[in-house]
Formats: structure tokens, C-alpha cells, sequence
């Protein structure tokens, strides 16, 4: 069966998409962010997942005002990077896992989770700068990626313990899918940072890191947190720390952490990178997925 064997936090500033696109990678200001995913991109040559499901959000190049969903899931076989106002950037077009996509929304739907199901789509930087960040200059991505969506711009946007019931879902629909898989789930934005108004180029290095510790280990606490304390802790943007915790959730009940990367500034932003372990992967039974399953089964015959 396919199975979550690690779980990666990063940040997606897009400027470091822009330094990556201009070979600026070794310069002073940008080096200090890149040399902390050079661990990464080994630790990925070694353990080689066969897909990601990267959790991300869109800046309003797949979706607009007219139609936000909550929680969307790319169930198509490849994506085009998205033209942002600047050109598309260039990097290889998204390959696509289009079976366990369709069995994820599958089940996530019959374990009661609302998905938006998207066959075609452009992804922006939110999901191919920490793709860059990981694997370099490559001419295809060695790895097919499954995109899932989160509303996290407009008010409201999902609280954590949603997105981390959403994360525990997901490592359910992941360990029904009968081909031998093995699966990461990445959690992307974040962390601390505000782009507008008085508080503009806010961070909080130790709420930042305190955000990093609660992700290791068999904590919970994540989950209870309100908006309104990312709001007041990490600036207007920092709620895109909630994507995480759907990483975090498809993990299971404790990590250890791999690797981790905290650097400031980029940007008037946080960077933030984590590589976790699953120590216990066991997630809690759906009731109602086992349920509707079976209803599922008996109308299709």
C-alpha cells in the first residue's frame, strides 16, 4: 500500500523564486536562505518519493473573488506554472499523480471533508518555489505532485484543527491506496510576516520558532490555536502557517525533526523549513469514512 513517510514545512517567499530564476542563489543577501535546503536536496536524492501531495495556496492565478474554495484538490495529469504579471517562471510544467489524487478526494469527501475537485489549473509561486527550493535546476521534476488548494487570503479561512483533521484524512486515504507509494506531504507559507498597513514587514522570530518546536513531538497544542493569535503574533499573512498543520496532522501522533532551517529576513519576511519523521504514524479511525465506504461500494455494485 502507499504510505506518508515524511512530512516538509517551507515557506514560498516569492523572491526567492526570482533569485533562483536569476542564478542569484550565492549572492550575500540570498545565500544564507538557500544553504539551508542543501541538506534537503540530499536527504531527497536518498529517499526519492514517488509523489507529494503539497499543500499551498493560490495568489489569485487559479482562483479570483468569484470563486474561493475552502480546501481544492488538483486531480489533473500536469500543471502549468502560472504568469503572475511577470511571465510564467521557468521551470518544468507540474506532473501530476491523477489516480491517488482521485482516490484521495474520494475518500476525503466520504470522510466528510468538502473538497473542491480542480482537473485544470496553472500553480504559482506558492507551489513551485518551494518545488525549486527542494530539487534545484532541473529539466522535469523527479517526483509527481499532488496539489491541494487552501483558502488562507480571504476571511475565513480554515481554523488549524480542521487543517489538521484534514492532514490525519489524508494519511488515511494515502494507506487505502493499494500501490506500493511512497508518499511526503509538504506544508507550505509562512511564517511571520505582514505585507500592508502599519505593521508591514512585521516578525516574530520567537513566536516563529515556538510555531516550529510544537510541530515535533506528540503535541497537539497547534490545533487549538485562533486566528486571531496568528494575526496578532505573525502579522495578516502568518495565518498561512495553518497549512502546515495539515502536514503535521498526516503524520500521525509524534515526529521527530530531521532537519530545520529558520532565517530572517527575506524579504521583510520569515523563512522557515522543517523536515519531519513520523515516530508513530497511526492516525485516529474515521467512523463515518468506514460508513460511507460501504454505501459507496453497495450503489456502485
Amino acid at each position: 500500500m502507499a504510505r506518508i513517510t515524511h512530512g516538509i514545512g517551507c515557506s514560498h517567499i516569492p523572491v526567492l523564486g526570482f533569485a533562483f530564476d536569476q542564478g542569484k542563489e550565492g549572492e550575500d543577501y540570498f545565500k544564507p536562505a538557500f544553504d539551508g535546503f542543501e541538506w534537503t536536496r540530499d536527504f531527497l536524492k536518498q529517499e526519492k518519493p514517488d509523489v507529494i501531495v503539497l499543500v499551498y495556496n493560490d495568489h489569485a492565478s487559479a482562483f479570483d473573488m468569484k470563486f474561493i474554495p475552502t480546501f481544492a484538490i488538483g486531480c489533473g495529469e500536469t500543471y502549468q506554472p502560472a504568469d503572475e504579471g511577470f511571465g510564467a517562471r521557468p521551470v518544468p510544467p507540474v506532473p501530476g499523480h491523477a489516480d491517488l489524487a482521485w482516490h484521495i478526494a474520494q475518500s476525503l469527501i466520504l470522510d466528510e471533508f468538502d473538497m473542491t475537485i480542480i482537473n485544470e489549473m496553472e500553480v504559482d509561486h506558492g507551489l513551485t518555489v518551494p518545488l525549486s527550493m527542494m530539487y534545484g535546476h532541473v529539466d522535469e521534476w523527479p517526483v509527481k505532485v499532488i496539489p491541494l488548494a487552501v483558502n488562507v487570503v480571504t476571511y475565513p479561512p480554515p481554523s488549524g484543527n480542521r487543517c489538521w483533521a484534514l492532514g490525519e484524512a489524508i494519511a488515511r486515504a494515502v494507506e487505502s491506496f493499494p500501490e506500493d507509494l511512497n508518499v511526503q506531504v509538504w506544508g507550505t507559507g509562512g511564517l511571520s510576516h505582514q505585507l500592508q498597513g502599519p505593521r508591514a514587514g512585521l516578525i516574530n522570530r520567537e513566536w516563529d520558532n515556538g510555531f516550529l518546536n510544537r510541530l515535533i513531538g506528540d503535541t497537539q497544542e497547534l490545533r487549538h490555536v485562533p486566528h486571531i493569535e496568528y494575526l496578532r503574533e505573525t502579522g495578516s499573512e502568518g495565518i498561512e502557517m495553518v497549512m502546515w498543520l495539515i502536514m503535521r496532522g498526516a503524520l500521525g501522533k509524534s515526529t521527530r525533526a530531521l532537519h530545520r532551517h529558520y532565517h530572517v529576513p527575506v524579504s521583510n519576511t520569515a523563512l522557515g523549513h522543517i523536515v519531519l519523521e513520523p515516530v508513530d504514524g497511526s492516525v485516529p479511525p474515521s467512523p463515518t469514512l468506514e460508513g460511507n465506504n460501504e454505501a459507496a461500494q453497495a450503489l456502485i455494485g
